[in-house]
């Protein structure tokens, strides 16, 4: 009997012969970029004081790097801060919010934390406009005399704005961009984002603990001109005397960093300093292309973000014709073979699975993937 006939016979597929060579499909911390070893890393800076020469010069020019690859305008302060993009983004609210009224935009878990932020911990009453999972609010809706929370990218949704074009040139309040999954995967409008936090950990595949806050200078005015009503910890103080404490944008960092995790960033930003920010849109773009061919031919998946215009293209979002028992297996089953990890979808989420498709990740393995999906899928709803 042939091993096909017996597969038929027991009702089981035949595993595919291929495997993706890097299985990393984690939606954060994400795969490192191709080529990474912990041994290329530098040391110079490793049990040294990040106040030294060294330490410092390092910090500088991992900021200098992402200032760099993204094309920053020298108007924009580049910081790195504690507590990855969580600690940027609440770091941004608790020291700019209370001036204006507030809208929270909220269509997944992350918009729903800051929504929660602003009502239980500092107490504002924003006006909140939510969508669903997989949709995106009317962003029509948003009043533009307000300080605007929203996520650029939804990571655990799938769904993303399409621009920065219903952001007001006009706008009397600040946008507050949470930008994790977006920056270095989408041509981003500068001139249109006043804050914008993001983490290492997303499209560079580097490490967590470190967030990047990001001020243009509308947010620099406010946070000169205001004192907000409620107690800041240190590590979300960014003025002294009234004044911007500059020295937190020049690698003076508020609180001892990793300078381990920073020489990790700087390797990432290295290699994508190669490609060019156009080479990593580029890469993020192929690979979501892929899946989406992978999700097309198959009947029993589908995208959450159902409108490609707002759909993500780095953390792919799926829904699977099963219950959440079978999509359960099949992420057991397919982490057990060291054919995918970590795609299943996020706690709070629709039950479904999620795909990193950032740069770091090749376009050969998406394409290895599809086949090992049809693999566990069958042999979760045969078990």
């Amino acid at each position: 009997m042939t091993d096909t006939t017996l597969a038929d016979a027991t009702n089981a597929p035949a595993k595919p012969a291929t495997k993706p060579a890097r299985p990393y499909f984690s939606s954060g911390p994400c795969a490192k970029p191709p080529g990474w070893d912990a041994a290329k890393l530098s040391d110079a800076s490793l049990g040294r004081s990040h106040r030294s020469k060294i330490g410092k010069q390092r910090l500088q020019y991992c900021i200098d790097l992402m200032r760099e690859l993204l094309k920053l305008p020298d108007t924009h302060r580049i910081g790195i801060v504690p507590g990855s993009d969580t600690g940027a983004y609440e770091m941004a609210m608790w020291t700019m919010l209370g001036a204006r009224p507030v809208t929270a935009l909220a269509w997944e878990s992350f918009g729903e934390g800051w929504v929660t932020d602003a009502v239980k911990q500092l107490k504002i009453d924003p006006t909140v406009i939510r969508a669903d999972y997989g949709q995106l609010p009317d962003l029509a809706q948003v009043d533009w005399s307000n300080d605007v929370l929203f996520t650029w990218n939804g990571t655990t949704s799938g769904v993303r704005v399409p621009d920065g074009d219903w952001i007001a040139n006009d706008r009397e309040g600040l946008s507050f961009a949470d930008a994790t999954s977006g920056v270095f995967a989408y041509d981003l409008p500068w001139d249109k984002i006043d804050v914008a936090t993001f983490s290492w950990q997303k499209v560079l595949g580097g490490e967590g603990a470190h967030g990047v806050l990001i001020l243009g200078p509308r947010a620099v005015e406010r946070l000169e001109s205001y004192t907000p009503a409620w107690p800041l910890p240190k590590v979300f103080r960014l003025t002294s005397k009234g004044k911007l404490a500059e020295g937190v944008f020049k690698g003076e960092t508020i609180n001892t960093p990793s300078m381990l995790a920073v020489e990790d960033a700087i390797f990432s930003l290295e290699w994508a300093k190669s490609l060019g920010e156009r080479g990593l849109i580029a890469r993020s773009d192929a690979n979501a292309a892929a899946l989406d061919e992978i999700v097309q031919t198959r009947d029993w998946l589908g995208h959450l973000a159902t409108d490609p215009a707002s759909r993500s293209t780095t953390s792919v979002c799926l829904t699977v014709d099963a219950d959440e028992a079978v999509i359960k297996k099949m992420v057991s089953l397919l982490e057990a073979e060291g054919a995918a990890y970590d795609i299943g979808g996020y706690r709070d989420a629709p039950p479904g699975l999620r795909i990193w498709c950032g740069a770091t990740v090749d376009t050969a393995d998406i394409v290895a993937l599809g086949p090992w999906l049809d693999w566990a899928y069958a042999t979760a709803k045969n078990g």
